[in-house]
Order: structure tokens, then sequence, then C-alpha cells
């Protein structure tokens, strides 16, 4: 707890900003420039950019302080997850990445090289305990207007989505072919392995079980 730095983000005054939720994503992004610096990073320390659900594996941390010579910058392919580790979708997770610090270096989620180190971690979308968290991210995150019914944020509705590996919107999957678009129509296939899953996960399994293969049903609140 001692090592997060923590910082409110405080918006432009202008109402009409707040229109395009993706202008305040990117400039909260843009807001973690000044982060870096006030976290006393150094030259050549090696520092990982990912969102919250992105999480390199120990293996790619232990890789990334011992080995010489890697390059300045380099994406991290993580296996994707939908709700749990009992949904694996695919490796297509590549926006995480991790940087040997320079003067240049600046927060980016987005393509910045041809690098990529292979199984690197897990990506692991949407992985909420409760269906109030899953309602609250539907409602407040960046593609918010794909909630065009108040039936989709019905408990019940959400609970057996999470138990089939069907998507929370309604929508075809995102794939830039036709043929990749048709291999992953339908539901996510399950898998019951527990295989290359993060150890920290399998050594506390009671208080994670939503987590594991077999553990879909949520709770309507966090447990006080």
């Amino acid at each position: 707890m001692s090592k997060i730095i923590h910082r409110n983000f405080i918006g432009p005054p202008d109402p009409s900003f707040y229109k395009d939720p993706f202008k305040i994503e990117a400039m909260h992004r843009a807001s973690l420039n000044s982060m870096l610096r006030d976290a006393g990073v150094m030259y050549g320390d090696v520092v990982i950019m990912a969102d919250a659900d992105e999480i390199p594996s120990q293996h790619t941390m232990k890789l990334l302080q011992w080995c010489d010579e890697i390059p300045s910058v380099m994406h991290l392919e993580l296996r994707h997850y939908l709700y749990s580790f009992e949904f694996p979708v695919d490796y297509s997770s590549w926006r995480a990445s991790a940087h040997l610090v320079r003067s240049s270096t600046r927060y980016r989620h987005s393509r910045q090289t041809d690098y990529l180190l292979a199984d690197a971690g897990w990506h692991c979308s949407f992985c909420f305990r409760t269906l109030e968290e899953f309602v609250f991210k539907m409602k407040a995150y960046s593609h918010a207007d794909r909630v065009t019914s108040s039936k989709f944020l019905d408990y019940s509705r959400i609970q057996k989505i999470i138990c089939n590996g069907d998507d929370l919107f309604d929508m075809l999957p995102e794939e830039y072919s036709f043929r990749d678009l048709m291999k992953k129509m339908g539901s996510v296939p399950k898998s019951a392995s527990a295989v290359y899953l993060p150890s920290y996960l399998i050594k506390n399994a009671d208080r994670f079980r939503f987590l594991l293969p077999g553990g879909c049903l949520r709770t309507d609140r966090p447990r006080q």
C-alpha cells in the first residue's frame, strides 16, 4: 500500500468535453505521465504500462529484471479471458507494454513497436466478484453506449451470460476479417483447466472461487 501513488484527476471546466468518453479516457491516460515522474522512476528502470485487468506473470517480471539488452519498448502478449479463468478467449491482448525508461518515455496504451513477448501473463475482462460491479462498469466505461436497453443491466440476465460465456451487450465479436469473426461466433468455450493460472489465485482458491472454473455464480453485492 505504501508504494501506491494516488492522484485525483481534475478535468476541464467545459461541460461539453464530457460528452465524448474517449476524450476523457485519453486525458486520464495522459495525466499518468506526471505520475510517472512523481513515482521517482529513473533512467534504465523497467516500467510496465497496463490496465488493471492486464496482469504480467511472475516469470515475465523476473525475465525483465534479470535479462540484459531487452528492447527499450516491448509489448506483452497476454492470454485473454472473459468473466473468469473459465473462459479463455484467445491471445489477442497486446496493448500492455514494458519500457526501459528514457527521457522520451511517455504513458501509452497503443501500438508502439513490433516487439512482442509471448505468453507474458493474463488479461481478464469483466472479472468481477459481484453483479453490482458488472453493472457499474457497463454504465461507466468508455463503451457505455453499448447499453442500448435497461434489460441489459438486469442481474438475472447478467448472471446467465456470465455462466454461458455470452456477450453482455448482444454484440458480434470484434474482428478484422470475416473468417476470424466466424471463428468466434457464439459462446466462449469453457475450460476446466487450472494450468498456468496465477499462482496466488490457486493458493487462495477459496477466496477467488468466482474466478476459477465452475465458480460462475456471483453475489448481488460485496460482502460487508
